[in-house]
């Protein structure tokens, strides 16, 4: 795919702090988008992507941990909900819509997950380390939260100073 990627929305967007909605039918305008995404993600590159980031506040996601070198290993998910999460991991995480910022971020080592699959097909799934944590930050995505939301209120103001003289200056 030689197309534009998608424009990644950056913390502060306001598509970034809402619900995403949830998707009644899977229509080609989601079908393109899921596509668009993905490749958007592989070009960052990213192993992770929820459509929200790309200014869609709609409940899709992609995740590839092979970054684009695997195609069976792209992962799309409608509605995706966590049913259950089991033990706890921290780990520096990033994000592309919070550019140059790592940020040690505690989330569940398992979790069992549902959602629906672009074929329509449901899915039901356990997820453990990386993915686990991948799918969790994306989800988090569709729920109008950050990995700066995730953080101690004294990093988080720290960070949003930061941000501010960066939009200031036209870093950001």
């Amino acid at each position: 795919m030689d197309a534009e990627p998608l424009k990644i929305c950056k913390y502060g967007e306001e598509v970034l702090k809402t619900k995403a909605a949830d998707i009644r039918d899977i229509s080609q305008h989601i079908v393109d988008l899921a596509a668009a995404m993905a490749h958007t993600m592989h070009q960052a590159p990213g192993i992770g992507l929820a459509a929200p980031q790309v200014g869609e506040s709609l409940q899709l996601v992609t995740v590839d941990l092979s970054v684009g070198e695997k195609p069976e290993e792209l992962l799309v998910v409608i509605n995706p909900r966590i049913i259950e999460m089991e033990g706890h991991e921290t780990s520096e995480e990033g994000c592309l819509s919070v550019p140059g910022y790592s940020l040690p971020i505690r989330r569940g080592a398992r979790l069992l997950l549902q959602g629906i699959l672009l074929d329509g097909r449901e899915l039901r799934a356990e997820f453990d380390g990386l993915k686990a944590r991948v799918l969790q930050h994306e989800i988090d995505h569709l729920d109008g939260i950050t990995i700066v939301d995730r953080v101690s209120t004294l990093k988080r103001s720290l960070i949003r100073k930061e941000i501010k003289q960066k939009r200031k200056s036209g870093e950001w």
